[in-house]
């Protein structure tokens, strides 16, 4: 299983950007998917995520900006990001919890970098 993140990138304040993260290979199912992100010299955190059930969850510092959205058919789950600020600079990870041929686990992506001018 792999997923592959794209669509970061360098941006005003201001700015959108929309990511996303598909998931390929062998899957049999998935749950939940999130938006992590690590600025240099901090711990990954969480962004957003959606549950198996459709549910979202939001970090206060992008609640009202940043919008979460999965595409169950094509694996991918989506980012959008809107009104971004120089704070939001990081490079952002997405997770699937999905079940392969022989388990359940936690599936990231590759990380995308995300750059917010002032």
């Amino acid at each position: 299983v792999q997923l592959q993140a794209s669509g970061g990138g360098l941006v005003r304040a201001g700015g959108s950007l929309r990511l996303s993260c598909a998931a390929s290979g062998s899957i049999f199912a998935i749950n939940s998917m999130g938006w992590y992100r690590q600025a240099p010299g901090q711990q990954r955190e969480l962004v957003a995520d959606i549950s198996g059930g459709g549910g979202t969850h939001y970090a206060d510092s992008v609640r009202g900006r940043f919008t979460i959205s999965r595409d169950t058919t094509e694996n991918t789950v989506y980012l959008q990001m809107n009104s971004l600020k120089p704070e939001d600079t990081a490079v952002y990870y997405c997770n699937q919890n999905l079940r392969t041929r022989s388990r359940w686990g936690d599936f990231w992506g590759q990380g995308t970098q995300v750059t917010v001018s002032s």
